[in-house]
């Protein structure tokens, strides 16, 4: 399949989940507040909050290139953390003037009031980014940031394991479960789930065709219980059950490595700017490792979650920031210059993140890790750039999408830990979102 083609549904499918009029609370246009090059007495210094490997490279080259407008950057502990200091330091009234997120977050910190609208600082390069990375910096029709990346997805898994007791990657879920099971006679854990990351849960029911938020009308209609969640809840349940996966934290990020480079754990489901971690962390097992498609659910089409584009990065712009214009200007540099986007696309100097950009398939290459999949190397390429073609289409992000995260997990540590059912924490979100939303004055079914 096409990856421009379908990208061109990612957008439509972005927009059409938030574009809509009075299902935010407040989505006034900016404050200016930019005294523009014309009224700066010198270089400004443009504070820059991010978390991902290689932007202390890309700010380095951006102040060695600029006279006027210097980046401090200041690296975030990672994405979650972000989330938090964010929300603290704009009641603060102090947040950066550039933060790096990811696109599910940009409705929540829109209704917050807390971005800047550059629309018309960026709009006119907008035929330099893939169509479906376009909307991730945008609600209701206007531009909030710029983006960074894109994020196909697949499984990834290690070879030498796998060929030991005779197994395939597998292709269901059901094959999975009976992989895990394979795996536990001999000390081996097919996955982790960390206690502190619901996103499997999340991205399991994306891909199982559930819809947590959706529009009806003028109103949001929340819905926790449907068949997609309920399907990924059950998969979810049985590896829990049967004691297949490790439950490492993330906070012991070290561990975690050390547990895939030992072969104690053997599968993921990541994205490219996964593998850096990795080939950072790992001493043992380079060339071990190859890639295949996410598994499906029983007699269904290959699928992977429309997190893995919707959910591309961005450098988002802070309503209070001074100097708006030149912020915006920043981050299209970052996104755009030759340099910087291959310093980033790599797992060795960066994130290995897929660019943004209207040729990003052309980085494929840049975004994988040879050392890692060794041999595999070449044919890795095409099960990334596939992945792209399976996407579902249909998912949107609410408004409280950074609350509604953050009571997920605190259910998600209770389910990992078998205090709770996954169907349990989805009855609970079910109630608790609704609640939320309405507490926020927004119209709400559910």
């Amino acid at each position: 399949m096409n990856s421009h083609s379908t990208r061109r549904r990612f957008a439509s499918a972005a927009v059409a989940g938030i574009a809509l009029a009075g299902l935010l609370t407040a989505c006034g246009g900016s404050d200016p507040g930019d005294d523009g090059p014309s009224g700066a007495s010198g270089p400004v210094t443009l504070p820059f909050w991010g978390w991902a490997n290689g932007q202390e490279a890309v700010v380095k080259a951006f102040n060695g290139s600029h006279k006027d407008v210097r980046l401090k950057y200041t690296k975030v502990t990672d994405q979650l953390t972000m989330q938090k200091q964010l929300t603290n330091a704009v009641k603060a009234g102090n947040a950066p003037c550039l933060v790096q997120n990811t696109a599910e977050y940009v409705t929540s910190w829109v209704s917050q009031g807390a971005l800047a609208d550059i629309t018309k600082y960026v709009d006119a390069d907008k035929d330099k980014f893939n169509p479906g990375s376009w909307p991730g910096a945008q609600v209701q029709g206007k531009l909030y940031g710029v983006p960074t990346g894109s994020a196909p997805q697949f499984t990834i898994y290690r070879t030498d394991v796998f060929e030991k007791y005779g197994l395939k990657p597998p292709v269901t879920w059901g094959e999975f479960v009976t992989a895990g099971k394979e795996l536990k006679k001999h000390g081996i854990k097919i996955t982790n789930f960390a206690g502190e990351d619901p996103s499997t849960l999340e991205v399991l029911a994306m891909q199982a065709g559930a819809h947590w938020y959706a529009v009806d009308g003028d109103s949001w209609k929340i819905d926790f219980q449907d068949e997609g969640s309920l399907k990924a809840a059950e998969v979810i349940q049985k590896i829990i059950d049967n004691d297949l996966n490790a439950k490492l934290s993330f906070a012991d990020y070290a561990a975690v490595q050390r547990s895939y480079d030992n072969g104690d754990t053997v599968t993921r489901q990541i994205s490219t700017w996964q593998m850096a971690g990795m080939v950072q962390n790992f001493s043992k097992s380079f060339g071990d490792w190859n890639v295949a498609p996410w598994p499906t659910f029983q007699g269904e089409a290959p699928k992977t979650p429309a997190g893995t584009n919707l959910t591309g990065g961005v450098t988002l712009v802070t309503k209070g920031c001074a100097h708006q214009e030149r912020a915006a200007e920043a981050a299209l540099w970052m996104s755009t210059n030759a340099d910087a986007v291959k310093t980033m696309a790599s797992p060795e100097t960066g994130n290995g993140v897929m660019p943004a950009l209207a040729d990003g398939d052309a980085y494929v290459g840049e975004s994988i890790s040879q050392k890692l999949l060794g041999e595999n190397y070449e044919p890795a390429q095409k099960v990334v750039s596939d992945s792209l073609g399976t996407v579902t289409t249909d998912w949107t992000f609410g408004p409280n999408w950074t609350a509604m995260f953050t009571e997920l997990q605190a259910g998600w540590a209770k389910v990992v830990n078998k205090e709770q059912k996954a169907t349990d924490l989805l009855a609970h979100m079910q109630k608790w979102t609704v609640d939320d939303l309405k507490s926020r004055g927004i119209s709400v079914k559910g």
